[in-house]
């Protein structure tokens, strides 16, 4: 080692000063500037620039050691002089290096201001081979491509690079330049064979190349967007810097100011105010044109015109509400006294919890006109939300909005088409929800229907919650199998099964024909529709619970006499029960019971269908066979056990019938009801098909005036069955003067029309006997007096 004459410590042969480094590994042949800052690493450094002695550059084995020990060192650094020193009046010297060759430390030297220790200095082979040539060849190639991918190119070392013929030089070099982890440049450095450095430096190199091709990519294609949205924006200043030259300015900042007005206005309660001006805030830092600043608008014009503000009480009028009612609606008595007692309760309490009205019948008795008049008596705004078909829970909660097309649910639609927090929201057909893949839409419902709940509503496009406790909801439904027991259990049922024809006919006079010539162009003088053509059109052109066909078939009549008015034929057209069969054409239902009058095995039975009662004829007929049963008509299961049931119940009454139990064994029977296209099924066709099977074998017709319902058991008691109501009107439709039904379901006919009631009789049975003595025509008056049961006549 080099002496002076300086008073320095001296250091044993063969060693050297160290300074740790953290994160620096210095190459032979490559020049780097250190920064030191440590005592020990001070007192190193100056005690080679003091001597002129080469100094040893190590890196830590752990970068986080403060004050490292030589075991916390890697064994193998760099020998370096030191070209350049600089003192820092922060305690920070700055230092020049140049690497001139690799060594090995062998032993630690203690009793030193700095670290010292023994090294080994390592000898490079020299490679002179074809492959050590091509080596040098490849590296030189793949460290130029990667400089030329660097930013900031540096041309000394691009010289460097093509001048250097070493092949060991040009790998140093090289790996100096890389841009590795610390790990592996310390593992480059420890590699002495030429080939082995070269090879892993290759390696480095192509996966730096790669990394450093598509960051370039990257940066290319956001430049481009960048230049993209600069050029816009620049557009768009300057749009209103002319806006202003031209005295236009004010569209962007009026249109903010105009919301925040809204938002003021809107009533919302405060935490909800807060996040929409927190909302607008992030509106007016964001580009016009970009799709979030639209989303966004979007979603504040939906904040600022939904009705947030607590609506003011509007005194409600029993007396108008029951004279909105029956001005709008005839019958019904029990319908619209349950609607007044809702109201009566509103009046009463009106922050009360009343319960959720549901209107269930068939289509056309007027379910959604009597939301409708509840809306007019609570002078309030309708709404109606229809709920048929729906399968997504989004159409109710509503869309999040991180979806591109993103909407609120139909609840919250509703409340910003009505304006009014205390609107009457109509939720339609509310048994044609169904569930998919995309959830269960009535389960949605829940939270809004619940009182306890529906308060903090909280729709996921919104994303806060909304008081719908002022909401009056009313629903509609055809049939309540289909609306699920949580959402039934949340509703007051309120049945409306449907018109009689009386009832009918006095609608159509009251309602449907004003409005059919209203529709039409007519004035009251122009078209006469007599009472005896109404009459007709209910009974022979419609079979229907409500009205809507027949208000179809008024709207014919009068769209014929508005063209009879308008070709100038006539000023005056009168239409009486004659001049229907040319308007409306033949009669499109006949009294088909009375064609089926006076053949044995037919039967008249009642049924119950989701858009009112129908008549069913049970039809049976034998063949020569050996005692088999054939159902026709697409009879479902329950039905086929009432027709097993009716032909065991004749037979374990066959004595009393006058028949031999060997005439069952040598026939087959036929049991058939039309329409065959039309599924059935239900438990009250037992007593028709037993009276249907006894006609046959007794060869004594069904009295065609005679309906009949009601479950058979083996022993030959009637069992009581539902829908009594709608059954009776389809009776009467029908043309039936005479039904029999279960004794125990005498207490519904309380729910018919008096005027029902009064034009039809009705038999109570106990078991299948009174069925037979009623039903069963008998050969002498004599024995028909003494047959009949009792009859009732309400």
């Amino acid at each position: 080692m080099k002496k002076t004459e300086l008073n320095l410590p001296e250091l044993p042969p063969g060693a050297i000063a160290l300074i740790p480094m953290r994160n620096l590994v210095l190459f032979p042949h490559v020049m780097a500037t250190i920064t030191v800052g440590r005592p020990r690493s001070i007192a190193g450094l100056e005690h080679a620039v003091a001597g002129g002695w080469p100094v040893g550059i190590v890196l830590q084995k752990s970068a986080t050691q403060d004050d490292p020990a030589i075991a916390d060192l890697n064994a193998v650094g760099t020998l370096a002089v030191v070209a350049h020193h600089l003192k820092h009046e922060d305690n920070l010297q700055h230092a020049v290096c140049q690497g001139t060759q690799r060594f090995r430390i062998t032993e630690p030297v203690t009793g030193y201001p700095f670290l010292a220790a023994k090294v080994e200095l390592i000898e490079e082979p020299v490679d002179d081979s074809a492959h050590g040539h091509a080596l040098a060849l490849q590296l030189r190639r793949r460290a130029l491509e990667l400089l030329s991918l660097l930013p900031s190119l540096p041309a000394e070392m691009v010289h460097a690079l093509q001048t250097t013929r070493g092949t060991a030089e040009l790998a140093d070099i090289t790996a100096g330049v890389l841009d590795a982890e610390i790990v592996e440049k310390q593992a480059l450095l420890e590699t002495v064979g030429t080939s082995e450095r070269v090879g892993k430096l290759l390696k480095l190199i192509s996966h730096r190349i790669e990394v450093l091709r598509l960051s370039k990519e990257i940066g290319e294609r956001t430049k481009e967007q960048l230049d993209d949205r600069q050029r816009k924006y620049l557009l768009r200043e300057q749009l209103r810097t002319i806006q202003r030259e031209l005295g236009e300015n004010g569209g962007e900042d009026a249109d903010m100011a105009r919301m925040e007005e809204a938002i003021a206005k809107a009533g919302m309660p405060a935490d909800i105010e807060t996040q929409a001006r927190k909302e607008l805030q992030r509106l007016r830092g964001m580009n016009e044109g970009s799709s979030e600043a639209s989303m966004l608008r979007t979603y504040l014009e939906w904040m600022m015109e939904l009705p947030w503000a607590t609506p003011t009480e509007t005194p409600i009028d029993l007396e108008a509400a029951r004279a909105t009612l029956e001005a709008d609606h005839f019958g019904l008595e029990k319908v619209k006294q349950r609607i007044v007692e809702f109201l009566a309760v509103r009046k009463l309490n009106p922050k009360g919890r009343a319960p959720i009205l549901c209107f269930v019948g068939p289509p056309g008795v007027g379910k959604t006109s009597l939301g409708q008049s509840i809306a007019r008596a609570l002078q309030r705004p309708f709404v109606r939300v229809s709920l048929g078909g729906v399968h997504d829970e989004a159409e109710i909660r509503g869309h999040r909005r991180t979806y591109i097309g993103a909407l609120p649910g139909n609840i919250v639609q509703g409340l910003r088409k009505a304006g009014a927090r205390d609107c009457v929201m109509m939720l339609d057909e509310v048994d044609k929800l169904t569930a998919s893949a995309h959830g269960d839409p009535s389960a949605a419902l829940l939270e809004v229907l619940d009182p306890e709940q529906n308060n903090t509503f909280r729709d996921n496009y919104l994303g806060v919650p909304f008081d719908l406790s002022r909401v009056v909801f009313i629903a509609t439904a055809n049939v309540m199998d289909n609306v699920p027991g949580p959402v039934r259990d949340r509703m007051e049922v309120i049945e409306l099964p449907g018109y009689t024809q009386e009832e009918k006919l006095q609608i159509a006079r009251a309602y449907l024909v004003g409005r059919q010539r209203d529709a039409n162009g007519l004035t009251g003088g122009q078209c006469e529709l007599t009472d005896e053509a109404l009459a007709s059109i209910v009974a022979d052109y419609t079979r229907e619970a409500g009205v809507r066909q027949l208000e179809r078939e008024i709207g014919r009549v009068m769209r014929h006499a508005a063209m009879k008015v308008a070709e100038g034929s006539t000023a005056n057209v009168h239409v009486g029960a004659p001049e229907l069969d040319g308007i409306l054409g033949a009669p499109k239902f006949e009294r088909e019971v009375a064609l089926r009058s006076g053949i044995a095995g037919v039967a008249t039975g009642l049924a119950w269908t989701p858009v009112g009662g129908e008549i069913l004829f049970i039809e049976a007929t034998r063949v020569a066979g050996s005692g088999k049963l054939t159902l026709t008509g697409q009879l479902g299961d329950v039905m086929k056990e009432s027709a097993q049931a009716a032909i065991t119940l004749v037979k374990s009454r066959a004595f009393s019938l006058g028949l031999t139990p060997a005439a069952f064994d040598s026939i087959d029977l036929h049991m058939h009801i039309p329409a065959g296209a039309i599924p059935k099924d239900g438990p009250s066709a037992g007593v028709a098909m037993f009276i249907a099977l006894a006609s046959l074998f007794t060869d004594r017709p069904v009295r065609h005036d005679v309906g009949m319902t009601g479950e058979i058991s083996l022993r030959g008691l009637v069992l009581p069955v539902g829908g009594i109501k709608e059954k009776m009107l389809a009776a009467q439709r029908a043309g039936l003067r005479t039904v029999m039904l279960p004794a125990r379901n005498f207490r519904d006919l309380r729910d018919l029309p008096a005027s029902t009631r009064a034009a039809m009789e009705f038999v109570p049975l106990e078991n299948v006997d009174d069925a037979i003595r009623c039903a069963l025509a008998v050969a002498s008056p004599e024995a028909a007096a003494s047959e009949v049961p009792e009859r009732v006549s309400a």
